[in-house]
């Protein structure tokens, strides 16, 4: 949308920003009929809905860092208090997103969602259809991480537990349009986030990569998130062909070709936007308060390239002992030395900084995942189309073939440590081996994770089982 930018000042959003899915707190005084008349109204809500995205709580920090620290791929190299927890997978210790936060994101986008295409507003369609489409796509990508904390994907539930998050989809504007409701399944809320992403694809445009477009919801982000949901639902088949969509889509060749060239993937993480974002959260200075840099933000946390960095959490060893030589994902890490701790420790270079005061886009989507999500959902029935979708990805990251011949469990566990070794630090690892439901394997002396435990999935808040009778918590809590 060329008009509204996400510049806009935000005027009005009824949102749930207390740890529920029911409360609603206005955020100015303007009542919905005075700020929801026009499109930049709800480009306000859309900006909240992208500004709750980037929390610390979620995107921010937890869901870039807690999939990694909860398995085998990160250690802490300092005592803070954060982290411990999730390093040991302690009880209740996991990744927190049944809060205002997520919730009030949704409720952002339902509000879009229904009233945008009222009549009333003022505004060009095409601008009401690109807002909308940020909603439908943005409203999936909520529901989907939801699932993945809380339940067990489809076909792979334990004793049959199959509850995901509460499913809302009408906007909640004051109290009085709350209601306590019980948990949706996981595979009723896949089949919503199926239809929203049908919608996002009905309603966006496709844009290149690795250019500004990837800042919003578009079709190419959409068709990848479709395909990402595919493989969590065993659905390999679509998967394969929303990947393969998405790569003619985007001109991603099968030689690997439309990928950063091997000598520009560790610079590619001090890009705005990474060049190769297929969807990417902007953050700038003005989101942050004067101490959000140095006390939350990944750069801080990951990297020692800042004297005020905390630099809590390095590299596991088992990980560094996985890169190939001439890999230059292993160029992510530099070796240092850490007070307290025997031997070298690795410090993170995907996440620098690089607009100062510790601040960075995120980027939630790449390119590179598609070649992945395709090898994964083809390596049972198209070998040789797996290892080639393997193969072109390798190929740009300084790395010649695999074996010719490589197939069955083999091949998959090449697929697995790929995507490991590629989406350090960016949220995947825990969600890899619980949606193939595999234990969670994990550093040094720490006991890994069986599939069948209790702590696979997160606990819901007990206030939220106490304030309402028709929740139920997860087992083993």
């Amino acid at each position: 949308m060329k008009s509204i930018l996400i510049k806009t000042t935000a005027v009005i959003s009824m949102v749930a920003m207390a740890c529920t899915d029911l409360e609603t707190n206005p955020r100015q005084s303007l009542t919905p009929e005075v700020a929801l008349n026009s499109v930049e109204g709800y480009q306000a809500v859309a900006n909240s809905m992208y500004r709750l995205a980037n929390n610390f709580s979620y995107y921010g920090q937890q869901m870039m860092i807690a999939p990694d620290i909860l398995a085998d791929n990160l250690r802490l190299v300092a005592n803070t208090g954060r982290y411990q927890g999730e390093e040991a997978n302690g009880d209740r210790d996991h990744i927190g997103l049944w809060n205002g936060v997520v919730y009030g994101a949704i409720n952002d986008a339902n509000l879009i969602i229904e009233g945008i295409d009222d009549e009333e507003v003022r505004g060009d369609q095409q601008d009401k259809d690109f807002i909308k489409g940020d909603a439908y796509f943005m409203r999936a990508l909520f529901y989907f991480d939801l699932c993945r904390v809380y339940g067990y994907e489809p076909g792979k539930e334990v004793n049959g537990f199959n509850l995901g998050p509460i499913l809302r989809l009408n906007p909640t504007l004051v109290a009085s349009d709350a209601d306590f409701r019980e948990r949706a399944t996981v595979l009723e809320v896949y089949q919503q986030i199926e239809s929203d992403l049908q919608n996002a694809l009905s309603l966006t445009s496709p844009v290149a990569v690795g250019t500004e477009g990837v800042y919003y919801a578009n079709t190419g982000a959409a068709l990848t998130l479709l395909a990402r949901l595919y493989l969590y639902w065993g659905r390999m088949e679509d998967a394969a062909a929303a990947a393969t969509s998405a790569m003619n889509l985007l001109n991603l060749r099968s030689n690997g070709d439309g990928l950063v060239e091997p000598g520009n993937y560790v610079q590619g993480f001090s890009r705005a936007p990474h060049p190769e974002s297929l969807f990417e959260l902007e953050i700038r200075l003005v989101d942050w308060t004067s101490v959000d840099g140095v006390n939350n933000s990944l750069n801080s946390l990951t990297s020692n390239t800042d004297p005020a960095a905390q630099f809590i959490l390095g590299a596991s060893n088992e990980l560094m002992e996985t890169y190939e030589p001439g890999d230059v994902r292993r160029n992510c890490w530099i070796e240092t030395t850490r007070e307290g701790i025997d031997g070298p420790v690795y410090a993170s270079r995907k996440w620098t900084g690089y607009k100062g005061d510790f601040l960075e886009n995120l980027p939630i989507i790449r390119a590179s995942e598609l070649y992945l999500i395709r090898a994964e959902a083809r390596f049972q029935t198209n070998a040789a189309g797996a290892r080639e979708d393997i193969n072109a990805l390798r190929s740009k990251r300084g790395l010649g073939p695999i074996d010719n011949l490589l197939s069955g469990q083999a091949l998959f566990n090449r697929i697995m440590l790929e995507r490991r070794q590629e989406f350090v630090l960016e949220g995947h690892r825990f969600f890899d081996l619980k949606r193939n439901g595999m234990n969670i394997t994990k550093h040094g002396n720490f006991l890994e994770v069986p599939y069948t435990d209790y702590r696979i999935l997160s606990n819901l808040p007990l206030e939220q089982i106490l304030l309402n009778e028709d929740l139920v918590q997860n087992p083993g809590y």
